[in-house]
């Protein structure tokens, strides 16, 4: 192999390439893995090591803790008026469900949620100051508490 601009002979370079890939035939047969395959380009041979096997895909999201559902509370002036009769508003994380929200209330809030609907907000793209932008997607959840039980968010 040339190192620095200096040149050795192509027979050192071979049998060092070939000492090499004798070591690995050895070392993969106590190993009991595949050996290395030689690739051969012209006068050179090059060693390429095994496929690796790849890792199993896990399922996106928090499965730690409960409250990891729910990411904050929706202020807006529907949901104010909403809260009035009992219906709270929550920007919740892509890969929650119901059953997940509604736990995450009992942890965060100390509320029984009776009724919860979910609504996938759909990225929109917008146009200010000159400037095209995009809001990202979301998921809201409007989460309906026993009657008597109220949250604060103050």
């Amino acid at each position: 192999m040339p190192l620095f601009g200096l040149r050795t002979s192509k027979k050192n370079e071979q049998s060092q390439i070939q000492a090499s890939a004798s070591d690995t035939k050895s070392s993969a047969a106590k190993t009991k893995r595949a050996p290395k395959k030689a690739i051969s380009k012209k006068s050179e041979v090059v060693a390429v090591a095994p496929a690796q096997t790849q890792a199993v895909a896990m399922p996106t999201g928090s499965f730690g803790s409960s409250s990891a559902a729910i990411i904050r509370p929706r202020i807006t002036e529907k949901s104010g008026v909403m809260s009035q009769s009992g219906v709270y508003t929550f920007e919740i994380s892509r890969d929650a469900n119901k059953d997940s929200v509604r736990k995450a209330m009992k942890a965060l809030y100390n509320v029984t949620a009776v009724k919860v609907g979910i609504v996938n907000i759909a990225a929109k793209s917008v146009f200010v100051r000159g400037k095209k932008g995009r809001i990202p997607r979301m998921k809201k959840a409007f989460v309906t508490v026993k009657k008597g039980e109220k949250i604060d968010f103050v």
